[in-house]
């Protein structure tokens, strides 16, 4: 199957598997097969390796939640705009969650989603770069649906179930999910990165907060200002101060 197209749409096909160590390496082994066009979903109802950020795991009971990857053609952006895509991302999924979840969203620098002070879904993207061009990424997406017994992040991670008392189908939402992809992706293709990041920097998690960050292991008292075009973390502490994605850690 020719991976040249970009006429279809984000969740066009849907695959729904079984189980996978992670959707994002299944996904980026059809890509590398040649067997993935842009916008192909692959969804697991359980991973055994899940992938979250900065190698950690992403722990998700099964059939209980989201997991997905999509396969995006990234050929419009250069390889300095990454973050346009985190952006256009972090956003599709905070659209998806404020069908269920009224009040209370945030989206924590760079890709995750909160409601308060806990993680509701997570966001994961994987480049495919040849030299200098950018033609594809595997954006894989969790999100906390129908759990709500977390053994390792009891007190960080919350799902819609907990928060608003009702089961949802997986697949379903999955699917929805997708068209909000869709809707922020042809908004990027259209030359949209401005609003959307004003958006993001508007539902940015604790702005104009003082929260306690990690920097070369010394924990440091920090007020979250703002996010800039290439995402960097703007913050100040005494001066204004200016952090790259993986400098720093929340604490």
């Amino acid at each position: 199957m020719p991976r040249k197209s970009v006429k279809s749409t984000i969740g066009n096909p849907f695959s729904e598997l079984s189980v996978v160590d992670s959707t994002n390496i299944y996904a980026m082994e059809q890509l590398q097969a040649n067997l993935a066009v842009h916008g192909a979903a692959y969804f697991a109802n359980e991973q055994t390796a899940g992938k979250g950020q900065r190698g950690k795991q992403w722990e998700a009971g099964k059939g209980e939640n989201i997991l997905l990857s999509v396969v995006l053609n990234t050929q419009f952006l250069m390889i300095s705009q990454q973050f346009h895509l985190t952006v256009m991302v972090a956003l599709a999924c905070f659209d998806f969650l404020a069908q269920y979840i009224p009040d209370e969203l945030s989206i924590k620098w760079p890709n995750d989603l909160y409601w308060r002070d806990r993680k509701t879904a997570g966001i994961l993207i994987e480049t495919s770069v040849f030299g200098d061009k950018w033609p594809w990424a595997v954006v894989g997406i969790g999100i906390n649906v129908n759990q709500t017994h977390f053994s390792s992040l009891a007190n960080k991670a919350v799902s819609i179930k907990q928060i608003t008392g009702k089961s949802q189908d997986p697949i379903q939402l999955a699917k929805e999910l997708c068209h909000f992809l869709e809707l922020r992706y042809q908004q990027l293709k259209a030359n949209g990165f401005a609003q959307l990041l004003s958006l993001y920097r508007q539902h940015l998690y604790k702005k104009n907060s003082t929260v306690r960050l990690k920097r070369n292991n010394i924990v440091g008292d920090y007020t979250i200002q703002s996010v800039t075009e290439n995402g960097d973390l703007l913050v100040t502490a005494g001066i204004e101060l200016q952090f790259a994605h993986g400098s720093v850690e929340w604490v």
